[in-house]
């Protein structure tokens, strides 16, 4: 068959979006063609493996069409948006399309992808990504649900809808550790998502089970506010408390019956954090000193999540991933047997007045490629279903995935964006106590007139914002001078938000830098407090934030204090999550005592970044 010569535009079907043939050779992104495969990829992957035959899955998709020669420079700019859990997946994507050559109007194309949490990009998306220089806005946003979209739009006022081109699915699934899905029969038998919830609240669930040496039901869920699998885990429970999940209606979202059944379903929750990767991180931990019960029983994740688990993928913060062994236990994924919803991965091109018409006839070029039979492959490959709901074989081994999707329809889009919204009203409560170190070194600047003590104060009180008039809330603050004691020690005592808000800001106001650093005997201090008035319906914690290392004549150990910690941990947890403030923070320490405690720890050593850590530390409760 003939070609046209470029800068022609190609004919593909109708339903993809028109497209210029567009072709470039960016050699930074062919190099991380062949080293990310071989990095998270290893040994190859026969594609002749799928699950059906081929002919069958590339039935109806286009060949991809490249450009005969390369376009000239200077090449057309495309910044691509992902989520942080797609991202390996669109760079993939973008490494193969810039492999061929292409053209857009004469000019090659040079691609960068950059990944934000879902519901970070939405809110940025909403403000039309004001807070990013011009040149780096992108002109295709590619989240792993169209629910963002509907969330970015409710939140700029629009009434304009945009939808996008599904590139890839990913199912929203219930992982399990292998040892615990066989005992409670889930890998042989799926249970409906109603039986899910039911198990997840129950105390005595491993008890009954002859293991009672599991504790009990450790349940995770990722945060609605920016993670798509907590918010379908969300949705899912107004569907179970509906009584129908394919029909949640808004009238639901406000009835007292309905709400109720929510929070009582949320109050199993062992604790929220910022991305399914986070959990898998702890999970990883656990299953590294031997056994991974300590830490989780189930997590509500995308399917992808679980094949990166059980190849040895793990990411301590939900952006940089390492490649290590496969754990010792693998996670099962667990399938409903009334359906799951889908991570729909939607490919937009933006209409924002910083896209160019060249640079939309690149991003339109992109997403028509990402859908071709070549671009599908590069899908599977990176373990995601296809457009068509094909899944390579050796993913699916690995992953455990089901054979096909029973796919849950997504509801109306203001059903969606007042499922997220209500997530303050139904999500377990926080009984936490803010610690925050005042020794002499936070009286440095980090900027002209602003301490960092000042700092501390201007993040702490803006994470408040995350709270609920509900939420139990302290503040304690540590130091001493010369031999004296501890000081100033518990400042605002833990007790109602909706009652204390002013007093806590006034002592946290009042703070002011003292001298020596008795971090380790602090910790151990709050801590043990903290256990001794332990709520297992409410989730118990302590909010961390030092700029240094365990300076002090006091006693006092790492040890002895991750030893605390973790006997803690059986009956009485108290997640102590450690936010490194500044250089000269003992991250080493830090990571320690999160880990110790089942928490996480939070890196601000660029105190430019505080408040936005600690902002993203916050959705843990």
């Amino acid at each position: 068959m003939g070609r046209r010569r470029a800068p022609t535009r190609p004919s593909y079907p109708g339903w993809i979006r028109t497209s210029v043939v567009a072709a470039a050779v960016v050699v930074g992104l062919i190099a991380a063609s062949l080293v990310l495969p071989a990095l998270l990829h290893p040994g190859s992957i026969d594609s002749s493996q799928s699950t059906v035959p081929k002919a069958q899955a590339e039935a109806g998709l286009p060949e991809d069409r490249p450009a005969v020669s390369t376009g000239a420079a200077p090449c057309i700019p495309l910044n691509i948006l992902a989520s942080l859990e797609n991202a390996e997946m669109v760079r993939s994507l973008a490494a193969a399309y810039t492999a061929k050559p292409r053209s857009v109007d004469g000019k090659c194309v040079s691609v960068n992808v950059s990944q934000e949490k879902s519901g970070v990009a939405a809110v940025k998306k909403a403000a039309g990504f004001a807070s990013i220089p011009a040149a780096e806005r992108p002109a295709v946003w590619l989240p792993d649900s169209t629910a963002w979209l509907r969330v970015a739009e409710d939140n700029a006022g629009s009434a304009l809808r945009q939808d996008g081109a599904t590139v890839a699915r990913s199912g929203i699934v219930v992982a399990m550790p292998a040892s615990m899905a066989k005992a409670i029969g889930w890998d042989t038998k799926a249970p409906s998502w109603a039986e899910v919830f039911a198990v997840s609240k129950d105390p005595g669930t491993w008890e009954r089970l002859g293991h009672a040496d599991w504790g009990k039901f450790k349940f995770g869920k990722a945060s609605p506010t920016v993670s798509t699998s907590g918010l379908m885990g969300l949705l899912a429970s107004y569907g179970v408390a509906g009584g129908n999940l394919k029909d949640v209606q808004n009238a639901q979202l406000t009835q007292p019956s309905v709400i109720g059944k929510v929070k009582d379903g949320e109050l199993s929750t062992s604790h929220y954090m910022a991305t399914p990767e986070h959990f898998l991180w702890h999970a990883r931990q656990a299953d590294d000193a031997g056994d991974v019960s300590e830490f989780l029983s189930a997590v509500i994740v995308d399917e992808k999540s679980v094949w990166d688990y059980n190849r040895g993928i793990s990411s301590n913060d939900g952006v940089t991933k390492q490649a290590g062994t496969p754990p010792r236990e693998p996670l099962l994924a667990i399938y409903p047997s009334d359906g799951v919803l889908v991570a729909d991965n939607p490919a937009v091109t933006l209409a924002g007045d910083w896209v160019s018409s060249q640079q939309r006839g690149a991003a339109d070029d992109f997403v028509a490629y990402a859908r071709t039979e070549q671009g599908q492959e590069v899908v599977k490959t990176t373990g995601y279903r296809t457009i068509q709901d094909q899944v390579d074989a050796t993913v699916a081994s690995t992953g455990h995935y089901a054979r096909s999707l029973q796919a849950i329809p997504l509801p109306s889009a203001d059903v969606l964006v007042n499922v997220q919204k209500s997530f303050p009203k139904v999500r377990k409560r926080a009984r936490a106590l803010f610690l925050l170190d005042v020794s002499g070194s936070m009286g440095q600047e980090v900027a002209p007139g602003v301490t960092r003590l000042q700092g501390a104060k201007n993040a702490v009180t803006r994470a408040l914002d995350h709270f609920t008039d509900d939420d139990q809330l302290g503040l304690a603050a540590f130091s001493h001078v010369g031999d004296g004691p501890l000081v100033p020690g518990l400042v605002s005592p833990v007790s109602p938000f909706k009652t204390n808000k002013g007093d806590l800001l006034a002592k946290l106001n009042d703070l002011q830098p003292v001298a020596a650093t008795p971090l380790f005997e602090a910790v151990g201090h709050f801590a043990a407090e903290q256990a001794s008035e332990y709520n297992e319906s409410e989730i118990n914690t302590i909010v961390l934030l030092s700029d240094g290392k365990n300076d002090t004549t006091h006693p006092g150990d790492l040890k002895s204090l991750t030893e605390q910690l973790s006997h803690q941990h059986h009956n009485t947890p108290v997640l102590v999550f450690t936010l490194a403030y500044g250089a000269d923070a003992d991250t080493e320490s830090l990571r320690a005592i999160a880990k110790a405690s089942g928490a996480h720890f939070y890196d601000a050593t660029d105190p430019n970044r505080l408040e936005a850590v600690l902002g993203d530390l916050v959705t843990s409760f």
